[in-house]
């Protein structure tokens, strides 16, 4: 009996693992599951936003900062076409690049949000962080909608609010 409950949990060990990464779990994105195997077509529409990103917001004075998690929702609005992204660039408050998400073009599905998970503890972004998205969409398609909420709990007051990203381009 030991030893088919030892053979048991054994197989049940071997049959849970999985050599391939999800597409996406809990807010981590698999970005290199999800490039693409052909070159995008020169028929697509080209756009990029901007969207404004607070990890960290002044609180009473200058001198005081509250750290912040940011969650950035990367949506695709059209329910019969997927969207690619060509850029997702962070940059913190003087502009210097703090993150680029991935090199080649990735999609999202028709409908799908992917998420960027900046955690309260980095604040690498500062007060006046922002990322930049380039995008390609067929021509009927909608844009894509770039967002940010970022909260934050202190014992038992809470914060948050939210951004929304702007086609600048």
């Amino acid at each position: 009996m030991k030893r088919f409950l030892t053979l048991s949990i054994l197989f049940l060990l071997i049959a849970g693992c999985k050599k391939e990464e999800p597409m996406h779990v809990y807010g981590k994105v698999n970005w290199e599951g999800r490039t693409l195997p052909y070159k995008l077509s020169d028929s697509l529409v080209s756009g990029t936003s901007y969207l404004s990103v607070y990890a960290e917001i002044y609180s009473e004075t200058e001198h005081r900062l509250h750290k912040l998690t940011a969650t950035i929702s990367l949506r695709n609005t059209d329910p019969k076409d997927s969207i690619y992204l060509t850029k997702a660039v962070y940059f913190n408050t003087e502009g210097k690049l703090i993150h680029n998400y991935f090199d080649e073009p990735v999609f999202i599905r028709p409908m799908e949000t992917l998420e960027i998970v900046i955690a309260e503890e980095e604040g690498a972004g500062g007060t006046g962080g922002n990322f930049l998205f380039d995008w390609k969409t067929d021509k009927t398609a909608s844009e894509p909608l770039f967002e940010c909420v970022m909260l934050s709990t202190y014992g038992q007051q809470g914060l948050s609010f939210t951004t929304q990203g702007k086609r600048v381009r």
